[in-house]
């Protein structure tokens, strides 16, 4: 069953806006040290790749009916790979309780994330959905 769902738009100019006034301060406030390395190995796409994983962070925020509030903190939510290439979010602290939080009894919470972006846009839509823990192999 889905338990939560979220999106954000975000737009690229606005992160270069803020990478280019507060530099390291903005990224090491808002992102992961995977997030900063995966954008850092994108030099003509930084903003754009930083802006993705703000957007994930936001609609993230939203699928659990927080936003950045209750311990739900930005660093706390970490767009990761899975094995497959896939995106997905690693979650730490506030963003983590949150979810264990709302996840029914005897469930486990799944998170899909999908990433996208068009100059001067990205955008980040999270599902998250709570599978009985029988039925997880």
């Amino acid at each position: 069953m889905i338990i939560g769902l979220g999106s954000d738009l975000c737009n690229i100019e606005r992160i270069q806006a803020s990478l280019d006034r507060f530099g390291a301060r903005f990224e090491n406030r808002v992102f992961t040290a995977v997030e900063q390395a995966k954008a850092n190995r994108r030099p003509f796409t930084k903003a754009g790749t930083l802006a993705k994983r703000f957007a994930a962070k936001e609609a993230f925020s939203k699928a659990v009916g927080t936003g950045f509030k209750r311990g739900v903190f930005m660093k706390d939510i970490g767009v990761v790979n899975a094995p497959s290439g896939a995106p997905t979010l690693a979650l730490a602290g506030g963003a983590k309780a949150r979810l264990d939080a709302m996840t029914p009894d005897g469930h486990v919470a799944l998170v899909h994330l999908t990433l996208t972006d068009d100059h001067p846009w990205a955008q980040a839509f999270v599902i998250i959905e709570a599978m009985p823990k029988n039925e997880i192999e």
